[in-house]
């Protein structure tokens, strides 16, 4: 017997996480085999495949017969959506997978750059280097311009030298927080391109002999 209903796939869910074919999460009040009290409940069988509808003493009697539980997924349909699977391996695999995502997510790494108004184009160099470096390799970049005594009174000089900067590493990076002046400094947010791949060093050619 086969019916039009959804379809679910348990090792696409995961605790608090949304299923991609119900539309709603598998949470810790999940309810499961004799909990489940409704007359009829719409049945997935393990692999996804669709049993249809079936009496709730009829679904609970394949859970047995199969080693697995009997799990509603979908208590908000009616009849409720419920799918036969092993609850256990499910929630310690789901716990596994979300232990891993957390692992491999990159934390956003913010380096900073300091520079003064008038700073001479040797030490500009080095610091856009800097700079350069930080966004090849994927890191925000927070630059200050730091103003002392009457540098204060002329911000357009930081201004434009953060706008230059910006200018300089556009192939690299990009203005996420635009210059603001934050007492005695300026301060602009760069971040690299999604596109920039840290760069590696190229080989040197082997000597003609």
């Amino acid at each position: 017997m086969s019916a039009s209903g959804p379809s679910l796939c348990g090792h696409q869910v995961g605790t608090r996480e949304q299923s991609p074919d119900q539309g709603g999460p598998i949470s810790s009040e999940t309810r499961i085999n004799d909990r489940i009290r409704v007359p009829e409940v719409r049945l997935v069988g393990p692999a996804g495949e669709q049993v249809g509808i079936v009496r709730i003493e009829d679904a609970l009697r394949l859970a047995q017969e199969n080693d697995l539980d009997l799990v509603e997924v979908a208590p908000q349909a009616r009849p409720p959506v419920c799918k036969l699977m092993d609850f256990g391996k499910f929630k310690y695999e789901s716990a596994q997978k979300a232990r891993e995502s957390r692992r491999n997510q990159q934390l956003t790494v913010i380096k900073e750059q300091k520079l003064r108004p008038k700073i001479d184009q040797h030490d500009y160099e080095t610091k856009k280097g800097h700079v350069s470096r930080f966004l090849a390799a994927g890191n925000k970049v927070k630059v200050t311009i730091m103003f002392r005594g009457r540098e204060q009174s002329r911000p357009e000089l930081g201004f434009r030298l953060l706008q230059k900067l910006a200018d300089d590493v556009t192939e690299l990076g990009f203005v996420e927080s635009s210059p603001k002046q934050d007492g005695r400094n300026m301060i602009m947010v760069l971040a690299p391109h999604k596109n920039v791949k840290p760069k590696t060093a190229k080989a040197e050619p082997a000597p003609e002999g």
